[in-house]
């Protein structure tokens, strides 16, 4: 069944090279902005979010719009929503062919309660889950930058159950995201060096490696001075590639490619593959509004506008304008792996990159 939906996903991406799809294999789905975190990098935490989306219209939502293959659940923490579980249960059963649920964590929710609803949402038979700890400098520099004192120690210990729940299911993955900015500039190393130490099994393969950008929909923090020095910037994360072992599951080539496209999107300021936003893609906040990406607030339509269905805002005028805009290379500029991903496996000669030297 899981070689399957990942086959079923393959041939999505692989179709989006040559049209554009009738509807998104791929979802980025903000399901709160409630935050405990108060991170230098991000205004989230500023957020005091009200009349989010409840289960019952997620599940309708799930329900009328069922081609997704690949999910990226985001936050805010994602985490102090209880009925998590539930949400990813109801994309399970209605999206036949989805393969992959993408969950970010800051670490600071209980342990137990995480551990437990990772291991609930694994026995729905989802083929393949992939958590994200984030993990920003060593102790001192990370508790900083994240504002909440001994974030970093939850983390690593989080670290820990996650490598033992992987010993009872094969299908759970996990990484430390590290966003690099003005804060934690030319310290990477040392932190991948302090964390192996507490962590001897932890490779560099196991750091997924974001710049930090600007957005007002998501982050909202286009009021904040985060951006590191450039040449510097391209230089760190080029030597950490370097020495970063290249994973032959199509996940970590995936991976790959990003990283080394990340390098040139630093060193340029600009997208190196044209953008699959409103082809493969769209980002939905935790209040209904639908969005070409996190990156872009061009408001395109609510769901709860069209009884929870994407069909008529994905094909209205306003989705036309931007595909167009898009088109013509003129979308905001931006690398981020919740867009970057599809980016990659619906450009044919990075997708031939994953195959060929």
């Amino acid at each position: 069944m899981s070689v399957g939906k990942f086959v079923n996903l393959g041939a999505v991406a692989l179709k989006n090279n040559f049209v554009r799809l009738s509807e998104p294999y791929k979802l980025t789905f903000a399901i709160t902005y409630r935050c405990q975190s108060r991170c230098l990098t991000c205004n989230i935490w500023q957020m005091h979010p009200t009349n989010e989306l409840t289960l019952e219209e997620i599940t309708e939502f799930a329900k009328k719009n069922n081609s997704f293959r690949w999910i990226e659940i985001t936050g805010g923490e994602p985490f102090l929503r209880s009925d998590i579980v539930e949400i990813i249960k109801a994309f399970n059963t209605y999206s036949k062919g989805l393969y992959i649920v993408t969950i970010p964590t800051n670490s600071l929710t209980n342990h137990e309660l995480i551990i437990r609803k990772i291991d609930e949402i694994l026995a729905t038979g989802l083929p393949r889950l992939s958590i994200t700890v984030s993990l920003d400098g060593y102790r001192e520099l990370h508790d900083k930058i994240r504002g909440v004192p001994g974030n970093f120690d939850r983390a690593i210990e989080l670290a820990k159950k996650l490598k033992e729940l992987q010993e009872k299911h094969k299908n759970l993955f996990f990484v430390f995201g590290y966003t690099l900015s003005n804060f934690n500039q030319g310290q990477l190393e040392r932190t991948y060096e302090e964390v192996k130490k507490l962590l001897p099994w932890v490779e560099r393969e196991n750091f997924h490696i974001n710049v930090a950008q600007l957005s007002d929909i998501y982050y909202s923090n286009t009021n904040l001075s985060i951006n590191a020095s450039r040449e510097a910037l391209a230089g760190e994360v080029a030597s950490f590639v370097k020495k970063r072992k290249v994973g032959l599951d199509t996940i970590s080539l995936i991976e790959g490619v990003f990283l080394k496209n990340l390098v040139k999107y630093i060193n340029t300021g600009k997208s190196p593959m044209p953008s699959r936003s409103l082809d493969a893609s769209l980002f939905l906040d935790s209040y209904g509004n639908v969005y070409p990406s996190i990156m872009w607030g061009r408001k395109l339509g609510n769901i709860r506008d069209t009884q929870y269905s994407l069909k008529s805002i994905w094909h209205n005028s306003e989705a036309e304008e931007v595909r167009k805009i898009i088109k013509e290379g003129k979308e905001p500029q931006s690398w981020t792996a919740c867009e970057a991903y599809q980016a990659i496996v619906g450009d044919i000669k990075s997708f031939t990159s994953l195959i060929l030297p």
